[in-house]
């Protein structure tokens, strides 16, 4: 992958174990927050760049709230380098 796709807009899901509230969900202003069953939220939506993308990890470290996985997403029209590639972060 190269170092110029990372700077430009990407689609990411970040998973979260546990439910925010009204108020911690407004601090990720931009990013859809949905909450599923068994217990997990799920924070999708444009980031802009990778700086962006580390400010929504901070905010996330900085609330205390486990952070299950950090996948970008496909981006929608796109061939195969649409495929979407997945980091998971252990528990």
């Amino acid at each position: 992958m190269d170092a110029q796709r990372l700077d430009r807009p990407q689609a990411y899901e970040i998973r979260l174990k546990g439910y925010l509230d009204a108020r911690r969900a407004a601090t990720f202003e931009g990013l859809a927050v949905v909450q599923e069953p068994g217990g997990e939220t799920i924070l999708t939506g444009i980031v802009i760049d990778q700086a962006a993308l580390h400010g929504v990890l901070e905010r996330i470290r900085d609330l205390a709230l486990p952070l299950l996985s950090v996948r970008r997403m496909p981006r929608h029209g796109a061939g195969a380098e649409g495929v979407a590639q997945e980091e998971e972060v252990d528990d």
